[in-house]
């Protein structure tokens, strides 16, 4: 379906303000200051007029499922008459700069960028100010009905801002590379409490009424509204849990080790820089396992496991508060800075808190999927390098293994041929130096040669690992012997037909999910049948076993133990992209993609945007 623009005007102000332009004007002032640099996926032009701090005023309101109010920015202004934020199917009321109504104009529209907002200012303007409102077309939105959450009593509203759809519910100028400090009000049905990427309330108001303020600049895409029957519950004085009232104990139970984290990672790269560390559990339609907003971590309900294996995402999550809060990639080209440093930190805090085994079972999954994504791009070589070239693309493009996986293990075969203790001093200089910055991956690499490199005389193929497709041949070799333990007894049971149970006893999540992903092509419906009779993996409540089991059950047909309904029951209620994805691509690999299409029919309307556009394009769905 072709996306169309909505502009509304209501007032004779705005009707004499606001007119279309079929191009934005892209002349540069060469006598301009060149702190930024060019970002693709965003029509700001920063080294001529740049947003600095935002006061953000808006109503939630459930009713017409719209967000309502005032955009205001502190700016910072080098000589230029037009300040051009990011604008995506707003409705753009009226613009003022230093309190005075001026002239604004709204760009050609790109179906992934949106339009420009080009506003008038003169050389000495301070302040500007947009009234605006969403529409039913924001992207960065999801209103979801009662029925749609854990207690089913209340409506719920989050937001999920990351790449690029920060712009379609704040005009904004939405580019990573610029970082602005923000105050917030917001008004909210008084049965429901609202939170953000901010300092935040821990009790419900009485009016409705909430404030926020995050004194520390982050990047546009942080920027999280969260509403709905909440309850806080402490972890220690600086983590603790929010949720629906439901799941708050589990949720509580199931993350209680996270000041453990916290302390953790600070003792490896220096002072967490955000006060708090909270997180809150969402509906199970929020579409990533967790999203790293300061203070704020969003996490999908999926990770509740009960005995806490899969508490990973909160370890990944909370090295972002150093590898993509405090030092961020500049552009979406750059994206691996953000997530390969994150991947390692993360495998980090887990080997210091569960031990070496557990980290290396996490490192060679991640290696196995860094495979499968090889194979993926095989006829794109381009993008399995870890400097990205998205221009004309949407940045979520780029967000993938080759990020996560091919960035931890370049830092991970940079560790071993450096040495720990080196590659620790390293890294924990460059969080301090580069603290509240953003940085290009040119940048990077100039740091890393003087800063390790050059400075101990180490010889590194860093060009190579970045610059070029696929992996270089000086690769970390991680081994794991719980895995091949695993195999072990995948190959007698393929072998024998036959299941020793006792081998198995004292398993963990991440070997059972090795063992079922491991089935090679040739296993039978036959031979499932045994196994889900063994281990009842049809109805596995572990997430992640289920998803593995379902994926392997799609692929070689296996339709018993009432599995196909358990797998059309995991997708209309769970909206966790890599889940979703990974289970429609296997029905298109078995050449049954009309019936992933029956379910996505009845599921579509439970997922994100960011969801729903994946799976849009993956089985040709229109609307």
């Amino acid at each position: 379906m072709k996306k169309t623009i909505v502009l509304s005007v209501i007032s004779l102000l705005s009707l004499m303000t606001c007119k279309d332009k079929t191009e934005q004007d892209t002349k540069t002032d060469e006598s301009v200051s060149d702190t930024y640099v060019k970002d693709y996926h965003s029509y700001s032009e920063p080294n001529k007029a740049v947003i600095k701090h935002l006061n953000l005023d808006i109503d939630i309101d459930f009713d017409s499922k719209l967000i309502t109010g005032t955009a205001t920015y502190d700016i910072e202004n080098h000589q230029s008459e037009t300040i051009v934020l990011d604008s995506k199917f707003l409705n753009i009321k009226s613009v003022t700069a230093d309190g005075h109504p001026t002239h604004f104009t709204l760009g050609k529209f790109n179906e992934e960028l949106g339009q420009p907002l080009t506003i008038d200012i003169s050389k000495d303007t301070k302040t500007i100010s947009i009234e605006y409102s969403t529409t039913d077309k924001t992207e960065a939105l999801q209103w979801l009905n009662p029925q749609q959450t854990a207690d089913k009593k209340h409506p719920f509203l989050f937001t999920q801002g990351q790449a690029i759809l920060t712009r379609t519910w704040i005009p904004i100028q939405d580019s990573p590379q610029i970082r602005i400090t923000y105050d917030a009000s917001v008004k909210v049905p008084s049965d429901l409490m609202a939170v953000m990427s901010a300092k935040n309330p821990t009790e419900k108001s009485q009016n409705g009424q909430y404030h926020f303020s995050m004194k520390q600049p982050i990047s546009p895409y942080l920027i999280a509204l969260a509403v709905g029957d909440l309850q806080y519950k402490a972890i220690s004085n600086r983590t603790g849990i929010y949720a629906e009232p439901s799941i708050v104990d589990k949720a509580h139970q199931e993350f209680s080790d996270m000041e453990k984290m916290v302390s953790a990672a600070e003792n490896l790269y220096g002072k967490y820089a955000w006060e708090q560390f909270d997180v809150i559990v969402l509906p199970p339609s929020f579409p990533f396992g967790g999203m790293e907003n300061p203070r704020l971590t969003f996490a999908t309900p999926t990770v509740i496991a009960g005995d806490k294996s899969l508490t990973t995402l909160i370890a990944h999550e909370l090295a972002h508060s150093w590898s993509g809060n405090l030092v961020t990639n500049s552009t979406w080209n750059d994206f691996w800075l953000n997530e390969g440093f994150t991947v390692y930190f993360e495998i980090r805090i887990m080997e210091a808190l569960y031990g070496k085994e557990r980290a290396d079972m996490l490192a060679l999954i991640g290696r196995q999927d860094l495979e499968d994504e090889l194979e993926n791009l095989k006829n794109k070589p381009e993008r399995t390098k870890l400097k990205l070239d998205l221009k004309g693309e949407n940045p979520d493009d780029g967000m993938n293994s080759i990020a996560y996986d091919k960035g931890y293990l370049f830092l991970r075969t940079l560790e071993e041929t450096a040495g720990r203790d080196k590659f620790d001093n390293f890294l924990k200089n460059y969080f301090k130096q580069h603290a509240f910055t953003t940085i290009t991956t040119e940048k990077f690499v100039d740091y890393l040669n003087k800063n390790l490199l050059d400075k101990y005389n180490i010889d590194f193929n860093v060009e190579e690992w970045i610059y070029q497709p696929g992996i270089p041949e000086n690769q970390s070799k991680v081994v794991s012997d719980k895995f091949n333990n695993a195999e072990a007894v995948l190959n007698e049971f393929l072998t024998q037909n036959t299941v020793d149970k006792s081998k198995t006893n004292d398993w963990t999540p991440h070997e059972w999910v090795h063992f079922i992903r491991n089935f090679p092509e040739t296993i039978t419906p036959k031979q499932m049948t045994m196994l889900d009779k063994a281990f009842d993996f049809s109805h596995a409540t572990n997430s992640y076993i289920a998803m593995v089991w379902y994926e392997q059950s799609i692929k070689h047909n296996y339709h018993g133990n009432d599995v196909d309904e358990q797998i059309k029951q995991f997708l209309t209620t769970v909206g966790r992209r890599w889940y979703v994805s990974t289970l429609y691509k296997a029905y298109k690999t078995a050449n049954r993609t009309d019936e992933a299409l029956e379910i996505y029919k009845q599921a579509r309307q439970n997922y994100h945007s960011v969801t729903a556009n994946t799976i849009d394009t993956m089985l040709g769905y229109q609307e």
